[in-house]
């Protein structure tokens, strides 16, 4: 499935209810309330020109900034306009699915309530969560499959100071799957700050990076109590399976 975007059953992470910014923030994989609540989904688009296509690295990244800027809209927050579908998704199991879009189709996406992040050459729009069964037609028609994207160039190593949510090694995902996997990791990363912290990193531009992390460094970082991804193992990978480690300068200080 290396050629496949995720599906909406592959991006079930096995997080815990939102704890208080700066709390710990436990994975637990067994059944909980979370599985019996009215189940969302986070839908988010990239845009995939035929002639043009972004590098892998540039759109995981562009997705994983993509969910912290939704999580921060002020329309996401309080009394805005989208908060109260994000409070029922994020009670819920926090599933994302990525589709893609080009010409006519983007331009349709870009009509929805939304917000549009731009990388170097990715763009992913993402939009407030939906029923897991009602979304709009406009999404609803874009594929989840039948693209694979891969990095042209070498990709440099993450410069010093800044976020890195650090794939697993030995795990292959398709870049729908593990643009959903980034995009978790931003978000426990995010979960676990503080406010001044949360701050800071917006008014940075959420900068982050995207990277495989060196086998000799996974079962360190795995372990390090770092917030870890695990996949609920619906189709690509194994239940339970750590895809994603979320290396934030301030989570790792308190270590």
């Amino acid at each position: 499935m290396n050629s496949a975007m995720s599906s909406p059953d592959t991006h079930h992470d096995d997080s815990t209810p939102v704890p208080a910014a700066g709390a710990e923030h436990p994975l637990r994989p067994q059944r909980s309330a979370r599985d019996e609540a009215p189940q969302f989904v986070l839908p988010l688009v990239v845009r995939i020109e035929k002639a043009e296509p972004p590098a892998r690295t540039d759109a995981l990244e562009t997705a994983a900034r993509a969910v912290l800027v939704l999580l921060s809209d002020e329309r996401a927050l309080g009394e805005g306009e989208w908060a109260g579908a994000v409070r029922d998704w994020q009670d819920a199991r926090i599933r994302k699915v990525v589709r893609r879009a080009r010409g006519a189709e983007w331009r349709k996406a870009e009509t929805l309530p939304g917000v549009t992040v731009h990388g170097d050459a990715a763009e992913v729009r993402v939009f407030p969560p939906v029923p897991l069964d009602g979304w709009p037609k406009e999404l609803a028609k874009l594929q989840v499959s039948g693209t694979d994207l891969g990095d042209p160039e070498p990709v440099a190593p993450a410069p010093d100071g800044i976020a890195v949510l650090w794939l697993n090694p030995d795990l292959e995902m398709s870049a729908g799957k593990a643009m959903a996997q980034a995009g978790h990791a931003a978000q426990l990363a995010w979960w676990e700050l503080t406010a001044a912290e949360r701050t800071a990193w917006r008014d940075s531009g959420f900068r982050l990076a995207v990277r495989t992390a060196p086998r000799e460094r996974w079962a360190r970082l795995s372990g390090s109590g770092l917030p870890v991804v695990r996949d609920a193992g619906f189709t690509e990978i194994a239940p339970g399976s750590a895809t994603v480690v979320s290396d934030h300068p301030a989570l790792r200080a308190r270590l």
